[in-house]
């Protein structure tokens, strides 16, 4: 049984066939799901998923893409959504310097709200960093010295050094299909060595569909794809894959019962 540690359920691509993606999900051996918000906007439509559906969860944050249209999001804001019991994480948040849809500033002050709004709930932080690896990485160590919070660096694609100043704080990493591109031997080299009690496994559906679904909406059913890969990789059963990353999903995000 595996576990999506991070989708997009209401994004286009997928919302317009959720009971289909579901379906799906489930018959690949997908247990549990967990449905990512990017803007203040979807916050309501996401929880009311996981309202409806026992194995999906919901996540309250905005994407640094977002940060620039939602100056009025701080964290007594975030903190006051997360108190929803189906809301088990803060985020995505974080840093994108690749595109820079929002001013870099902007986005380290919203960045830096979800922490504390981690740091106060005690729910995990979910970070999106692109491009802005010594950013994020200086932004982490200064708050954690603020106080402990837990988090995990999803859909990772950055580098060693990076992924181990990540595991020295305490983070998570969290896979995606990308691991399963040709292109991405750096990747797959840092994936073998991600220790397996710090492992994650994700689609970030609709987006990044692995091989053998490159050029298709992803959807979480595929989670079970780049979990095969990624055990090949390792040289291990994908069977003690799937348990280790699912042990270590309820780990960090608790509140999921």
């Amino acid at each position: 049984m595996f576990i999506d540690s991070h989708c997009h359920l209401n994004y286009e691509g997928l919302v317009e066939q959720l009971p289909g993606v579901l379906e799906r999900a489930r018959a690949a051996g997908v247990e549990t799901m967990l449905n990512i918000s990017t803007r203040a906007a979807e916050w309501d439509a996401v929880i009311g998923i996981a309202e409806r559906e026992p194995d999906i969860w919901a996540s309250v944050g905005i994407h640094p893409h977002d940060a620039d249209t939602h100056e009025e999001i701080d964290t007594r804001t975030l903190v006051a959504k997360a108190q929803h019991p189906r809301v088990v994480g803060i985020g995505e948040s974080g840093l994108d310097f690749y595109y820079d849809r929002s001013d870099r500033e902007r986005q380290r002050t919203s960045f830096r709200s979800h922490i504390a709004a981690a740091r106060e709930t005690g729910l995990p932080l979910i970070v999106h960093t692109r491009e802005a690896e010594a950013d994020t990485a200086e932004i982490l160590g200064e708050e954690m010295g603020k106080g402990g919070f837990t988090g995990v660096i999803h859909c990772f694609t950055a580098s060693a050094d990076f992924a181990r100043k990540a595991l020295d704080l305490g983070f998570y990493i969290s896979i995606s299909g990308i691991v399963t591109f040709k292109n991405a031997r750096d990747l797959q080299e840092t994936a073998k060595h991600i220790p397996a009690d710090r492992l994650l496994i994700e689609t970030d559906s609709p987006f990044l569909a692995p091989v053998p679904h490159r050029g298709r909406p992803c959807e979480p059913a595929f989670v079970a794809d780049t979990a095969r890969f990624l055990a090949m990789l390792r040289q291990e059963a994908v069977e003690s894959l799937a348990e280790r990353t699912s042990t270590n999903f309820r780990t960090l995000f608790g509140k999921v019962g």
